[in-house]
């Protein structure tokens, strides 16, 4: 499945939340991260992420789809990040 994660976290634990992010997925903007994950993947990501917030400050949202090319995405402005593949 292809995910994009938009975070909003409590500047101390942004740190935790980026690492996790990184090691699944690529950075595309200063808070958002996007790629391919397995079904597996996902659930392991969730439940990274899970145990770096704080539930009730912090927000995370994961949007799920069949894939990349089924979203349509208009830019506007800088372009940031790599949308090159994780491995």
């Amino acid at each position: 499945m292809f995910v994009i994660v938009v975070y909003d976290t409590l500047a101390e634990r942004n740190p935790g939340v980026i690492k996790v992010c990184r090691q699944y997925l690529h950075w595309v903007q200063r808070s958002v991260f996007q790629g391919e994950l397995s079904t597996a993947q996902h659930r392991k990501f969730v439940n990274a992420i899970n145990a770096r917030i704080d539930p009730s400050y912090d927000s995370v949202l994961i949007y799920r789809t069949q894939g990349p090319h089924t979203i349509q995405l208009d830019q506007l402005g800088q372009t940031l990040g790599n949308t090159n593949p994780v491995l």
